[in-house]
């Protein structure tokens, strides 16, 4: 089992940059692929981002640019640095990981295992 606490979220305003932080506990993540995904209000849950066990990673095409996903595995921890926050990026961010020995990165939510419990990102305009 993997457990995985999500924490840095906040309010913010348009333009601001966030960093957003996983922490995972149980098991390593060192052999899993991660995930960043996010969802609105009355919307499907998205991919914001992915990294692969080598680092390899997968934007959605609205962050792409301006996001950018990192994995630390000795502190089995995983972040996602957002610049140029605009309101529509806000929403409830989940980080995700896969089972162990599925290291590449994909899009699907339902590849992924484990679920953080979600950390809030408003931006205001």
């Amino acid at each position: 089992q993997v457990q995985l606490v999500d924490s840095g979220g906040g309010v913010v305003q348009t333009g601001d940059s966030l960093r957003i932080s996983c922490a995972a506990s149980g098991r390593s993540i060192r052999t899993r692929a991660m995930g960043w995904f996010r969802q609105a209000p009355g919307k499907e849950r998205e991919l914001a981002a992915a990294i692969s066990t080598e680092g390899d990673a997968l934007y959605a095409p609205s962050v792409k640019g301006r996001f950018s996903i990192s994995r630390d595995n000795a502190k089995n921890t995983v972040y996602l640095q957002m610049n140029g926050l605009k309101p529509e990026d806000t929403g409830l961010y989940y980080c995700a990981a896969k089972y162990a020995g599925h290291m590449a990165v994909s899009a699907s939510v339902g590849e992924y295992t484990y679920w953080g419990q979600g950390t809030q990102v408003t931006v205001s305009s």
